[in-house]
């Protein structure tokens, strides 16, 4: 009697999980029929997409700006990034450095550093040099150079294995690992002038080569070439150096930085980001800006404006579901930002872009 008591209430303990399993479905379901059934864009940040497996420990990405995205917003990851500057000229946030580099030039971006890319301010207006209409390639009756706003570069962002990290050799500890670990770091950008660089051009271009090839054999290849890259640059004496704290600022903002990467949909004021760094709002912003170059609010904005491509080119969904889902809250000043920062309306920009994110 006993046991037939003790199984009868089994039974009803599982019926009730059960039935509490259906009422939290029918909840989830219809929370989602709220939002219109719709897909909302991914909520992963830049800094922790997935570049590398243990597979394939890299990723390639052709940058275009602004055809494809306006601006690649200041970020980081754990992976190296190979940059191969292909056409025009840009200005690199590299740690607490700014810098222009140019076609052919070459950046190497370590570990965990913070970095952004933008278009250098002279390309995208016409200089009063150059007459409007001339017919030699300088401006168009708007003002606008024929050449204007374009930077084109490769990017490669590999995984630290690639260059032996894991192993427990002498050239790993005494090479490798310092720069995984920041105790020292390269000067980023390879210009020209460079002592290295007519080496270092060709290396550059195999590099790229094999991961267009995109095979096991060409992965080995790939790896002896990139090693071959951190030798030169050991070797050479020039490129790599101890870090004497010069990143201070940078690190001082880096929580505000990866507050706003995870948080860029709702609503963020400047004096919550002042309290997780614990500054004074008008230290904050003088600190922010000497950082990133730009204000908080305006990296905000393009942190969302630059999700809003993101949505627009792998997406249908309607423009107004896209700019609700990144942040805003007004159709007609999304409208506005966008046309601001971009050139263009979001509906010309989804009929003419299919863009590759970095």
């Amino acid at each position: 009697m006993l046991l037939k008591y003790y199984l009868i209430m089994i039974l009803l303990y599982h019926i009730g999980e059960m039935w509490e399993q259906n009422g939290s479905r029918r909840e989830m379901k219809t929370e989602y029929e709220k939002e219109g059934g719709r897909r909302m864009p991914d909520r992963e940040t830049q800094e922790k997409r997935q570049h590398s497996t243990t597979w394939i420990p890299y990723s390639y990405y052709e940058c275009r700006l602004p055809e494809w995205f306006v601006n690649v917003p200041v970020h980081w990851h754990s992976e190296f990034e190979l940059i191969h500057i292909q056409q025009g000229r840009g200005e690199f946030i590299c740690g607490s450095r700014k810098l222009e580099a140019e076609e052919g030039e070459l950046l190497l971006v370590p570990p965990n550093m913070l970095h952004a890319a933008y278009l250098c301010r002279e390309q995208k207006v016409c200089t009063e040099a150059v007459k409007p209409d001339n017919g030699d390639g300088g401006c168009d009756g708007n003002g606008l150079r024929a050449d204007a706003g374009i930077l084109v570069y490769d990017a490669l962002v590999f995984h630290p294995v690639m260059l032996g990290m894991g192993s427990g050799d002498r050239c790993t500890n005494e090479c490798i690992r310092p720069m995984v670990k920041g105790s020292v770091c390269t000067s980023v950008c390879i210009r020209r002038d460079a002592a290295v660089y007519e080496e270092l051009l060709p290396l550059a271009e195999r590099v790229f080569s094999c991961v267009h090839d995109n095979s096991a054999r060409a992965d080995l290849l790939l790896k002896s070439e990139l090693l071959r890259l951190i030798w030169i640059l050991e070797e050479s004496g020039e490129i790599l150096f101890e870090t004497d704290g010069m990143e201070g600022g940078t690190e001082t903002i880096r929580p505000a930085l990866e507050y706003m990467a995870q948080h860029f949909r709702e609503d963020i004021t400047v004096e919550r980001l002042a309290e997780l760094v614990h500054l004074s709002k008008s230290h904050f912003m003088r600190c922010f800006r000497q950082a990133v170059g730009i204000g908080a609010i305006e990296h905000l904005s393009q942190l969302r404006i630059r999700a809003a491509c993101e949505a627009l080119g792998d997406s249908t969904e309607q423009i107004a579901d896209i700019a609700f889902a990144c942040g805003y809250s007004n159709l007609s000043n999304f409208n506005r930002q966008f046309l601001k920062r971009v050139g263009c309306s979001p509906k010309e920009y989804r009929k003419r872009n299919k863009p590759t994110i970095p």
